[in-house]
């Protein structure tokens, strides 16, 4: 039986590993701030091009976030967030594809919600009840992200004594939270959380062991584009990472990965279309 997560009215179904792409309309995201957001506004045209651009490469989503995540990154509060992505999910919505709010921040996701944004992305993991609430009302996509700590302390040493299982457990016991609060189990997608206070081992376990991170049936989102673990096997910098996470998305989609989140779309297809083929009996 295949996976599916339920956004909104529309069901995603996963025969094969589907590509969201990454839109983050913020002047300091780690890999690419400013690309879609300068001198305080948005470059709506811009990011509608973009993002049609990620449609014909090949993307079924949209990932827009308006808010850093990256390691030590500040917060920006609800406010700006929402005048930063409101406009962006408006226009995107009229492309023929998914849009996902990346946002923990509940006042950000239901104008997003209102706007038409389909699925949230909570790197919480749902922690608000009041997100929970919202995405039982409305009927989105959820997917919920393990962190350890804040995107101020995460990378501080982290520790764990089986980061495979305490991430699962997290997982599991998140999907349990929002069931109990109305969420439906089909409109949940969970996340690792690559990156989120995890250290090189740990990342790496993670991805060598993703099948066993998966709670039930819930589809697995992989995000590892131009990550800084990817930096540290390689040792390039951000801007020239593509290789390494493009290997890294096809290593996710055969370890189990249902959604890669990536920066590169174009480059990511045509990575998995190779996995497809060597895959496929004949």
């Amino acid at each position: 039986m295949l996976r599916q997560w339920l956004c909104r009215n529309r069901w995603l179904t996963f025969e094969d590993p589907l590509i969201m792409g990454v839109m983050n309309i913020t002047p300091d995201s780690f890999s690419d701030g400013g690309k879609f957001y300068s001198h305080s506004s948005v470059m709506l045209e811009h990011v509608l091009d973009q993002g049609a651009a990620m449609i014909a490469e090949g993307a079924r989503i949209l990932d827009v976030g308006g808010e850093s995540s990256r390691p030590g990154a500040e917060p920006v509060g609800h406010v700006e967030e929402i005048r930063r992505v409101v406009p962006v999910i408006e226009a995107l919505s009229t492309l023929d594809c998914l849009v996902s709010v990346d946002t923990y921040h509940i006042e950000t996701a239901r104008a997003a919600v209102t706007a038409g944004a389909d699925i949230i992305n909570d790197i919480s993991g749902g922690a608000d009840p009041a997100m929970q609430a919202l995405v039982a009302e409305s009927g989105v996509g959820l997917c919920l992200m393990h962190m350890q700590g804040s995107p101020q302390t995460m990378q501080n040493n982290p520790s764990y004594v089986d980061v495979v299982d305490e991430v699962a457990g997290f997982l599991a016991a998140r999907i349990s939270a929002c069931i109990a609060s109305g969420v439906m189990a089909a409109q949940i997608a969970t996340d690792p959380g690559f990156g989120f206070g995890k250290s090189l081992s740990h990342n790496l376990r993670l991805l060598r062991c993703l099948e066993q991170v998966r709670v039930g049936q819930h589809p697995l989102l992989v995000g590892l584009s131009r990550k800084s673990m990817l930096g540290t096997i390689t040792g390039k910098p951000v801007e020239e990472r593509d290789t390494a996470s493009v290997v890294a998305a096809v290593l996710a989609a055969q370890n189990g990965a249902d959604i890669i989140r990536v920066h590169d779309v174009a480059k990511t297809t045509d990575g998995l279309q190779v996995l497809r083929h060597v895959a496929a009996p004949g």
